[in-house]
């Protein structure tokens, strides 16, 4: 009898699908996906796929940004529950308000938002772009930045821009431990901390290099050094470890004692090779953004897209 692995890769390509799994998802889900990425990686796939249909290996808010780009294609996700802690800290109607109390400021807002939140946004940004995207906007702009309040602090001090922050932050990210790093890097006085702009300033402060989940494979990749602290989502050093297989990984601790002693996203976990299938199968649960929200959706993550080129 032929593996799960082995029908979802009969079953793509029978139907013309595509599967975008996020670095976060589990390794098995990205041993059968097409791409294997960060937001703004998955974002430009979304944007240029040929597929009848997209599987979204990942959570809601990075499904739905692949229907803004692709209204005529069929968008599935493993499991409509697969939220996201960060985009559930910005509710729309808050948000409104927020924005609506300082018209004159550019709205940006980080990719991990709802597709609500980037229909009331002028640009969108990534990770991997945000501090690019910032200093597209003219000096004397200001500038709201929602919804992650640690990212929106790291770009201020890289970028010396003022931004109105809104107060959200992602759950994974805020659960490292400072004690518990410091601890694990007087083991290993050798390895490099590196840490994801997402993580508390206390975090960064520690770290050779902060950048996106892409940025950091890379500079493993690239680094002479043969080992690393890794601050950020623990599925991450699956597609790092295939990229260097013989350097030494560590996950960065978290305060809470769990299954791995690190970090991970509940959300992100939701999905299982077994939804995949299944989601593959049955072509369901289905993603659809309303046309009036998608068309206002769409033009900041366009900006992004054209800020990113």
């Amino acid at each position: 009898m032929k593996s799960l692995k082995e029908q979802i890769i009969e079953l793509k390509k029978k139907k013309n699908v595509v599967i975008l799994a996020h670095y976060y998802q589990e390794a098995d889900i990205q041993d059968v996906a097409d791409y294997v990425g960060d937001s703004l990686g998955l974002s430009i796939e979304a944007a240029k796929t040929d597929a009848d249909i997209i599987l979204f290996a990942g959570v809601h808010f990075m499904a739905e940004t692949a229907k803004i780009l692709n209204p005529t294609k069929k968008v599935i996700l493993p499991d409509l529950k697969a939220g996201c802690s960060l985009a559930e800290s910005c509710p729309p109607d808050l948000f409104k308000k927020f924005t609506d109390a300082h018209p004159d400021h550019i709205v940006i807002t980080y990719v991990n938002c709802s597709a609500e939140i980037k229909a009331l946004s002028d640009i969108v940004c990534t990770s991997s772009n945000a501090i690019k995207i910032v200093e597209s906007v003219p000096k004397d702009t200001p500038i709201i930045f929602a919804p992650d309040k640690n990212l929106g602090k790291y770009i201020i001090s890289k970028t010396g821009r003022d931004m109105l922050l809104w107060d959200g932050s992602c759950v994974v990210h805020e659960a490292f431990s400072l004690d518990k790093l410091i601890a694990v890097y007087k083991e290993h006085p050798d390895a490099k901390i590196i840490a994801h702009p997402e993580s508390e300033t206390h975090i960064l402060e520690t770290a050779a290099y902060i950048g996106s989940t892409s940025g950091m494979i890379d500079y493993v990749k690239t680094n002479p050094n043969h080992k690393f602290i890794v601050a950020t989502e623990a599925g991450i050093l699956h597609k790092m470890q295939q990229e260097v297989p013989h350097k030494i990984l560590i996950p960065a601790p978290a305060k809470e004692n769990n299954t791995c002693a690190c970090s991970e996203c509940g959300y992100m976990k939701m999905n299982t090779l077994q939804k995949l299938y299944n989601c593959l199968l049955h072509e369901t649960p289905e993603i659809t953004v309303p046309e009036n929200i998608r068309k206002r959706a769409l033009v900041p993550i366009k900006r992004m897209l054209e800020l990113s080129k």
